[in-house]
């Protein structure tokens, strides 16, 4: 996928667009039931937040972060994030701390810095009962009430140890359900009216190792 935009990521002799490609394959790598989920968000939330009509720049940012939403779970134990039944409530704590990690992750980084709360709250709920802060509504970064829809959608619809994976129709229902109490009513609205646009990802899947982040483009990080 072909991206013009006003970012470059390669600057200063380092390429970050190759750091991107190396931390996604590493957290697929270590999670097998979920290869694949970080690329696949990051293409449902890019065509929701072109649905949307945002500004080329916030596009991007949410893109790109949509790619690196669950970095944070290379500090989750291998024992946890590959168990093939149900959670423990212990185990769960230690899936919780995954938005943490992935901000603290970024906010090492000028370049990446900017995405942390995009990262740090994708799992908040439009209702309040979500992690790791207990956000409501218009609180959550936009980016994050994007990505939360586009996770939530890849996740049912991919199998896991516990279960096999969900129908697309089944998934569309349960998004509709879910409107103003986990996800933005407004948001969700227009993903379901452009289903298709929006799962496109699920649907005619890019191969491994396809990461749809071109060399050289993005959107212009601010130097803080």
């Amino acid at each position: 996928m072909n991206i013009e935009t006003g970012f470059e990521l390669c600057s200063n002799g380092i390429d970050y667009h190759e750091i991107i490609e190396c931390i996604v394959s590493a957290l697929d790598a270590k999670d097998p039931y979920t290869a694949g989920h970080s690329q696949r968000v990051s293409e449902m939330a890019l065509a929701l937040s072109e649905v949307l009509g945002l500004k080329r720049e916030e596009v991007d940012k949410i893109h790109v972060a949509a790619h690196l939403h669950d970095i944070g779970k290379i500090g989750v134990p291998d024992a946890v994030l590959n168990k093939p039944d149900r959670l423990s409530p212990e185990e769960w704590e230690a899936i919780k701390k995954h938005p943490q990690t992935g901000a603290d992750i970024l906010s090492k980084s000028r370049h990446l810095n900017e995405l942390k709360d995009i990262v740090l709250y994708h799992h908040e709920r439009y209702d309040g009962k979500g992690y790791p802060k207990g956000l409501k509504g218009e609180d959550i970064p936009l980016g994050a009430r994007i990505i939360a829809i586009c996770d939530s959608i890849d996740a049912m619809t991919s199998d896991r140890g516990y279960r096999k994976a969900y129908s697309l129709d089944y998934c569309y229902e349960e998004i509709k359900n879910n409107l103003g109490k986990m996800f933005d009513p407004d948001i969700g609205l227009l993903a379901l009216l452009n289903w298709e646009k929006v799962t496109a990802a699920i649907q005619c899947p890019l191969g491994p190792g396809q990461l749809d982040i071109p060399a050289g483009s993005m959107y212009t990080f601010r130097e803080n």
